[in-house]
């Protein structure tokens, strides 16, 4: 085991999720731009020098209104960094670079494509349950 870590987590994982929770309190208390007051961090990858971090975002708005909530966010970026460098105990605070998270929407269409296949499957037994 390397020295200064745990078993299983790095520090930059821990220090990734401190900055979720952390991001995730700000945008919620702290912005007032209406175009991401519904803003979900879901995860946040950190380089290891700290320099900077790929936060991982969702919400719940139309396609077409996905670049406003980008620029939103980049907009916020100094002001949450800010905030940051006062509630993190790192000599650097990483720059931060938002990314829409497309993950939920792809297991959504996955989950549906998946439901129609049961749904199917289940249409094709019948008839064969029915002829016997």
């Amino acid at each position: 085991m390397a020295r200064g870590q745990q078993r299983g987590f790095a520090r930059t994982d821990r220090v990734a999720e401190q900055i979720r929770r952390d991001l995730a309190e700000l945008i919620r208390a702290e912005i007032r731009d209406p175009r991401v007051q519904q803003v979900s961090i879901t995860a946040v990858e950190v380089t290891p020098d700290y320099s900077h971090a790929k936060i991982f975002y969702t919400a719940l708005v139309a396609e077409s209104e996905r670049d406003a909530l980008a620029q939103g966010l980049k907009r916020a970026a100094g002001f949450l960094r800010h905030e940051l460098s006062r509630q993190l105990m790192l000599r650097t605070v990483p720059e931060l670079h938002f990314v829409y998270d497309t993950s939920v929407e792809r297991g959504i269409s996955l989950s549906s494509l998946i439901d129609t296949a049961v749904a199917r499957s289940a249409d094709d037994a019948e008839p064969e349950n029915n002829a016997g």
